[in-house]
């Protein structure tokens, strides 16, 4: 089964920008669809952005399209999220997770990392 280990969150103003990476191990990542979810304290998960097993589709959630892109490295078995003028209400621990399928439903992803903080200060 893969390990999932996130990078990259941190404090950063409004406005600004964030790379988060997930450094997968374990059995072929090329082979997973990969997601990124997040949860505010207090707020249930919600899906962010997928991307297919290949690369070739993504799917964003509509709070941050425009500004977050999702991509992966299938040669490095790293998953990225790319966030672009960062807003306060982006403020919360981000998650990556592996899905046998293409999905922006959280249940239907079966491995997930630990998380990273990312906190955006008006």
């Amino acid at each position: 089964q893969v390990q999932l280990v996130e990078s990259g969150g941190r404090l950063v103003q409004a406005g600004g920008s964030l790379r988060l990476s997930c450094a997968a191990s374990g059995r072929a990542f090329s082979t997973d669809t990969m997601g990124w979810f997040r949860q505010a304290p207090g707020k249930e998960r919600e899906f962010v952005a997928a991307i297919s097993s290949s690369g070739g589709s993504t799917s964003v959630a509509a709070s941050v399209k425009g500004r977050f892109s999702v991509s992966r490295e299938n040669g490095k078995n790293t998953l990225y999220l790319q966030m672009n003028s960062l807003k306060p209400e982006d403020t919360a621990v981000y998650y990556c997770a592996a899905a046998p399928f293409f999905s922006a439903i959280a249940g239907q992803y079966g491995t997930w990392g630990q998380g990273t903080q990312v906190t955006v200060s008006s």
